[in-house]
């Protein structure tokens, strides 16, 4: 079976849902302003594209390949990303919103998240080795079980990470993050 590929193409204020994306391999592409809100992208690849102020949230993202894509000032909620097709997963989030977002028991290592809002997101068991959160909004998301190790949190906030139960060897945390990883011990901290 013979795979389309759309290359080097600006897909700029489409609404996906109701007129779909064709089922094909993007590579290098640019989506910007576009909705994909509910939309059905399971089976798609996307490879070297940069999605700019789009909607994504709830989009079905089953064995979806996501490879070296950037996504920028996007609204993200929801997302099964622990769904995708996990060869070659690799991506970056600057400024988006992955409220609710499942990266549950992924090999997401050197990930960088730079101003994004992760409230009540899902790390269970993710490899987020050399990861970087660089001043992101972590409230309420679990990490359990996950390798930290040399991930950079210095800036990031309102997070709760467990030492006893996280791979943490070399992380990095700002003086300001040490109540996120003391957290269960109900110490009170003063600065």
């Amino acid at each position: 079976m013979t795979i389309s590929i759309e290359e080097d193409k600006t897909f700029e204020r489409i609404n996906f849902r109701e007129a779909p994306l064709p089922k094909m391999e993007y590579e290098n592409c640019r989506f910007i302003d576009c909705d994909f809100s509910n939309a059905e992208l399971s089976g798609f690849k996307f490879v070297e594209c940069l999605f700019t102020n789009c909607d994504l949230s709830l989009a079905r993202l089953y064995e979806t390949a996501l490879r070296d894509v950037s996504f920028k000032q996007c609204k993200m909620l929801g997302l099964q990303i622990d769904s995708c097709n996990k060869f070659g997963l690799s991506f970056s989030f600057e400024g988006c919103r992955l409220d609710n977002s499942s990266f549950y028991k992924t090999k997401i290592r050197q990930t960088v998240f730079r101003n994004c809002q992760l409230h009540e997101a899902d790390f269970t068991e993710a490899d987020l080795g050399a990861a970087v959160f660089d001043r992101c909004d972590l409230s309420l998301a679990v990490f359990d079980h996950c390798m930290l190790e040399k991930a950079d949190f210095r800036g990031s906030y309102n997070f709760s990470i467990d030492p006893e139960t996280n791979r943490l060897a070399k992380a990095r945390f700002s003086v300001d993050g040490l109540p996120g990883l003391l957290h269960k011990y109900q110490l009170r901290i003063d600065f």
